[in-house]
């Protein structure tokens, strides 16, 4: 949600939606170092989750659905990536 919400609302970008995206990117990172089987599972459920963030990001925003591309405009490693923010 936080990466869609910092590609689609650039005019709202702010230190605090980066921090919030770092901060989850931990929280992931950690969870698969602690349990590296994990990586195979993350990876399989990476189309649905995203499917999710976008019908959540567009109640949030007020954003239309359709806004959103239905594959992820973002890969896993990218969402994971600690350097990587989508530009508009």
């Amino acid at each position: 949600m936080r990466l869609l919400k910092y590609k689609y609302q650039p005019d709202q970008r702010s230190n605090s939606w980066r921090f919030t995206i770092l901060e989850h990117r931990d929280r992931l990172e950690k969870s698969l170092r602690d349990s590296p089987s994990l990586q195979p599972y993350f990876a399989s459920i990476f189309a649905d989750c995203y499917a999710r963030a976008c019908r959540k990001t567009a109640v949030e925003t007020g954003l239309p659905l359709s806004m959103f591309p239905v594959l992820s405009p973002f890969t896993p490693g990218e969402t994971l990536n600690l350097n990587f923010l989508p530009e508009a």
